[in-house]
């Protein structure tokens, strides 16, 4: 398992019976998560007094109940050998907060890449969310492109980017539905040095066009696999869909980028767990590293 054990802003304090306790700054947040399935004692600081609580409902969805958490706050990361990041948070629909901590240990993985690359490096990152892929490949030196069919989503990721001091780094962007994009891309003759996607399980583009992963993905991943340099230096795609194991990734990625010289790798990506030493799966990773 990937694991993103680098954080000082961030925390899996405790999990148990279909919560976890975190600590994101110095704010204590429960939220509900789905691989918590089992039941010990909640015996860690913080569970009886956190500073917010999404209670999810047996109708589906929740709500928010909060003990004093403000309405936006930041946390930073740091990357090895690189700037500092900063993220602002906020709670907001269905339990997020605006951020997947576990996506830290991509993030080191491949802007240690791009930072060795010796070349200019373009980066395409599609379903961008608030950016921290982004941030990560900007902060070492890489162009980025940055698609996502959420104006709302864009807006906050630029708002991190200059929290982060990457206000006027080589960033273009995007809202945009990520496979017209592509395919437009395409036609433009358009290429990039690596790829990120992070595509949801099900989802509509600007103008409703319906996303459902399981039949668009590996479409996609070959669309892109178009977008890339003779000599790629990544692609990377995350999964938080039960179907999509690493063994599945790792198919697709190898079978959609078999031109191209390189290794393919795929495994689960997680949390650890302060309070046990257990490691919280929190979704899977398929990577391609050229050579």
């Amino acid at each position: 398992m990937w694991t993103a054990d680098h954080w000082n802003d961030y925390e899996v304090i405790d999990c148990s019976g279909g919560e976890k306790l975190e600590r994101w700054g110095k704010y204590l947040l429960i939220r509900p998560d789905p691989q918590v399935i089992w039941d010990t004692p909640k015996k860690a600081r913080g569970w009886d007094k956190p500073d917010g609580h999404y209670h999810r409902s047996s109708k589906g969805g929740g709500e928010w109940e909060f003990f004093g958490l403000p309405q936006e706050w930041s946390i930073h990361y740091r990357l090895p050998d690189a700037a500092e990041l900063t993220f602002r948070l906020k709670p907001f629909s269905f339990k997020h907060t605006g951020l997947f901590p576990e996506q830290a240990a991509n993030w080191d993985w491949f802007s240690e890449k791009i930072a060795r690359a010796g070349r200019p490096v373009k980066v395409l990152n599609l379903f961008a969310y608030t950016g921290g892929a982004t941030l990560a490949a900007a902060s070492v030196g890489a162009s980025v492109t940055h698609v996502d069919a959420s104006k709302g989503m864009v807006t906050w990721a630029k708002e991190n980017a200059a929290a982060s001091g990457l206000k006027d780094a080589p960033i273009r962007w995007l809202v945009d539905d990520c496979v017209k994009f592509a395919e437009r891309e395409l036609r433009r003759g358009n290429r990039y040095d690596a790829v990120i996607m992070d595509p949801p399980s099900y989802g509509r583009g600007p103008k409703g066009e319906i996303w459902k992963i399981e039949d668009c993905v590996y479409p996609l991943i070959r669309l892109c696999a178009q977008l890339l340099c003779p000599k790629p230096l990544f692609f990377l795609i995350n999964s938080y869909t039960t179907g999509l194991q690493p063994a599945v990734l790792a198919y697709m990625l190898g079978t959609a980028l078999s031109g191209f010289d390189g290794r393919i790798s795929a495994e689960e990506i997680g949390l650890p767990v302060s309070s046990n030493g257990l490691v919280l799966p929190c979704g899977a990773s398929g990577r391609f590293e050229g050579c």
